[in-house]
């Protein structure tokens, strides 16, 4: 068995605790006390989301892992994920744990910056893989658009 097969699931897995731990640290005390848009989905539909947003760029990044040679294009594309991931932690840790709306807002669009530029760096290798990224594309873009409601209904 190739070890991506452990390791790329397991950096899911930890980026997905991590954002899960910050967030409910504040689900029941914060979170409940803010300001949200009507648009705001409830959490179960975003719960639902990013486990479906995870599995897909799980298999993306292992798409591009199994199929390309370990070039100097193939590390940047791969450093891109674990940037990905850090930031998407990084979100969850501000937003729901520092409570800092103002710049998250900022953060969750460099988030969905990170995501686009994965879309932009897989295609060339792979339509597939880049295609999975595309539904996380959209939703941290409406995330970003989200976050930034947030911040305008409760300055």
């Amino acid at each position: 068995m190739q070890l991506n097969y452990i390791l790329i699931p397991l950096f899911t897995v930890l980026v997905s605790g991590v954002g899960s731990y910050f967030t409910s640290a504040s689900l029941l005390s914060w979170y409940k006390t803010i300001k949200l848009s009507s648009f705001t989905p409830p959490g179960s539909v975003i719960g639902a989301v990013w486990t479906v947003l995870f599995i897909l760029a799980t298999i993306s990044a292992l798409i591009v892992w199994n199929k390309f040679s370990h070039d100097n294009y193939f590390w940047i594309i791969i450093t891109a994920f674990i940037v990905n991931g850090i930031l998407n932690v990084l979100w969850s840790y501000l937003f729901f744990y520092l409570h800092i709306t103002g710049w998250v807002t900022i953060e969750a669009a460099i988030l969905a910056l990170s995501v686009i530029l994965l879309v932009v760096l897989i295609w060339p290798l792979s339509k597939l893989a880049s295609s999975l990224l595309i539904p996380y594309a959209a939703w941290a873009s409406f995330a970003t658009f989200l976050t930034y409601s947030v911040y305008s209904l409760n300055k």
